[in-house]
């Protein structure tokens, strides 16, 4: 018994050492300042209470998948190899959620163009079309609209509230929207109708095209975790049921040479994840934080 425990100490000690590393790193990464968001920024304790209750919940079944691994395979290489895939996994075969939250954005902001456009075809001003649609904004959406009318019943520029309104949104089809109303409530000229119509028509069309886009992903994302899982449980299966065919890699140069599959394999799997992910077009309508107060768009 103590010859086993011997045995595992230091692959233990290194695995150890290697997930320290890695959340040295990734708090390295959090804390290094990176260009200005457009959103409001949050603060360093909320920023790192997140990332602390985020890796509660994976560091825990990282580490005990690394540490199966490694009782099964006695593999420092492929024990660590699983803990980061494990560790990883939302980062490199997710996305959906958030692919899905943005079509449903986009819907409603369809659906909203439309009710505006009625509403301001009642002879109605844009500022009081804006409140009188908030209550029959889709989910999605329901905040930034109620955000953007509370807004204007404070007495916020027009064109400084529309601003943020785009930022909220965070689409850059939503920024066409935002430009027409705010182009409206500069110039006060005729044919917001005409412009809010074409919008919505245009904003369907977007919202088609993205639809067929995520059910292609959909399911390069689906064949990504498939293959991921078939190559781990091939690798352990193997090990175990035939362990003298693997034998060569418990060698210090069959584990180097692991590490350069596991290389490999990490290459490859961050080429289908960049296949599984939509690239959203860049925005035009962006406010620095000191244009917030102003509405001017840089």
């Amino acid at each position: 018994m103590n010859g086993v425990f011997a045995q595992l100490l230091v692959p233990l000690v290194v695995l150890f050492g290697g997930l320290c590393g890695v959340g040295i790193l990734l708090l390295v990464k959090g804390l290094t300042p990176t260009e200005v968001s457009l959103r409001p920024r949050s603060t360093l304790a909320a920023d790192l209470r997140r990332m602390s209750i985020m890796a509660g919940r994976k560091v825990p079944v990282a580490v005990g998948a690394g540490l199966f691994t490694l009782v099964i395979t006695r593999w420092i290489v492929l024990a660590v190899s699983v803990g980061l895939v494990v560790f990883f996994w939302g980062a490199l075969f997710g996305g959906a959620a958030a692919e899905r939250a943005a079509y449903e954005r986009l819907e409603g902001l369809a659906a909203w163009t439309e009710s505006l456009r009625d509403t301001i075809a009642g002879a109605v001003g844009l500022e009081q079309a804006i409140p009188a649609t908030a209550n029959a904004a889709s989910p999605p959406i329901a905040r930034a609209i109620n955000d953007l009318s509370d807004r204007l019943r404070v007495r916020v520029p027009m064109t400084t509230a529309l601003m943020r309104f785009a930022d909220d949104l965070d689409d850059s089809t939503a920024d066409l929207v935002v430009a027409a109303l705010i182009l409206n409530a500069k110039l006060r000229g005729p044919g917001l109708r005409d412009v809010l119509s074409s919008l919505a028509s245009s904003v369907r069309s977007e919202v088609e095209m993205r639809g067929r886009i995520s059910a292609g992903r959909r399911g390069t994302r689906k064949s990504v975790q498939i293959v991921v899982a078939i190559t781990g449980l091939f690798v352990i299966g193997l090990r175990v049921l035939n362990p003298d065919y693997v034998e060569p890699y418990g060698t210090p140069l069959g584990q180097l040479v692991l590490l350069l599959v596991a290389g490999i394999f990490a290459l490859g799997f961050y080429w289908l994840r960049r296949l599984a992910t939509f690239q959203m077009p860049a925005r035009f309508l962006q406010t620095a934080p000191t244009d917030l107060t102003s509405g001017a768009p840089r």
